[in-house]
């Protein structure tokens, strides 16, 4: 069984022995998993991650010095169940599950483990308890995607955002863009969204931002003014590198709410008397909800969102490692998705 190996920053094809399901388990065969920013972060820094368990009193899920394995943005077709095991779904159905092997009382995340395999494989492991059933004939690419969606429905159900109120999105990554389809399917106006990238500030436009701006030509605050500055607005910070939630802070009205969903891994600094003075509300947000994981797969699934646009390329296990390099550059590739069908290292456009 071929997976992803990750070590010291650097990213290898391995052979492991074919994987069993144990009781309470589901073996499934990955049709397709998504690379997340994290997995960018962790093989660059994987010590921060590790000293940010350290310093939150999280029991530690992986040695970076040692064999890792990653991928939590996945979609299987269930090959088997383990003995005496019951489950939502079948051999022969898609499914999608949240990235956590229950053992007992020990819960292990799926992603970032020596010794759990992840999405980034032929085949994998998957909790019976948490597995759902992919409906509708959904392309397994598209359910792959209910993961990353569903910590932007997270963030947007956390901001307590509403029609009437304004958005400012500040950059396009994959979750900023994720955070525009929420806010666009809420019916909330106007969104204004924020980002170097030409190409990822055009996808925000076709996804339903209602202006998308350069911040080197106008701050995205400016912009909010210039087409509304009357609503109440909700600020989310998805860039997640020093800095930015002061800027956001500094540039904010009075009143303002800030949603921190960018995951920033180094120390960073901010000045809290601008928020005494301005009086603002601050949020941070990680992940999602049971409940808001599986609205997010209905949502994908029923048409409800429009998630296609996000996907920009899909590779092999081969590829794993060049296309980790493609998608440093903003211009090149947004999401990538991790096909263990595909063969050869090259990464194949969609659009």
């Amino acid at each position: 069984m071929r997976t992803v190996v990750a070590k010291s920053g650097a990213l290898r094809v391995a052979e492991l022995p074919a994987l069993e399901p144990e009781a309470g388990q589901v073996l499934v065969r990955v049709r397709s998993c998504g690379i997340c920013g994290s997995d960018l972060h962790s093989l660059r820094h994987a010590e921060s991650v590790v000293a940010m368990s350290d310093a939150i009193g999280s029991e530690r899920n992986f040695d970076p010095d040692a064999d890792y394995m990653m991928g939590h943005e996945y979609c299987g077709e269930v090959l088997a169940l383990g003995p005496a095991t019951e489950s939502a779904v079948g051999p022969g159905d898609l499914t999608v599950a949240m990235p956590f092997l229950i053992r007992g009382a020990t819960v292990e995340a799926i992603g970032f483990s020596n010794r759990i395999v992840g999405g980034y494989a032929e085949e994998m492991i998957l909790d019976a308890g948490l597995c759902l059933k992919v409906p509708n004939g959904l392309d397994a690419g598209l359910a792959s995607l209910t993961e990353p969606l569903a910590v932007g429905l997270h963030a947007v159900n956390r901001s307590g955002i509403e029609r009437g109120d304004a958005a400012l999105v500040l950059g396009c990554g994959p979750i900023g863009l994720s955070l525009v389809v929420w806010l666009k399917a809420r019916g909330i106006g106007p969104i204004v969204v924020s980002d170097y990238s030409p190409r990822r500030r055009g996808l925000a436009a076709e996804l339903g931002a209602d202006v998308v701006v350069d911040p080197r030509e106008e701050r995205p605050v400016d912009a909010w003014k210039r087409i509304d500055g009357v609503r109440p607005l909700v600020v989310f910070e998805a860039v997640g590198v020093p800095g930015m939630i002061d800027e956001a802070m500094r540039s904010a009205p009075s009143k303002a709410r800030i949603l921190v969903v960018g995951v920033c891994m180094e120390r960073d600094a901010i000045t809290p008397m601008i928020g005494v003075i301005k009086e603002l509300d601050m949020k941070f947000a990680v992940y999602y909800e049971a409940d808001e994981f599986a609205d997010t797969l209905h949502a994908i699934a029923e048409g409800l969102i429009d998630v296609a646009p996000l996907v920009t390329g899909r590779v092999g296990l081969d590829g794993v490692a060049g296309a980790f390099t493609a998608l440093g550059d903003p211009e090149g590739q947004v999401k990538v998705l991790v096909d263990p069908a595909l063969t050869g290292t090259e990464i194949q456009p969609v659009r």
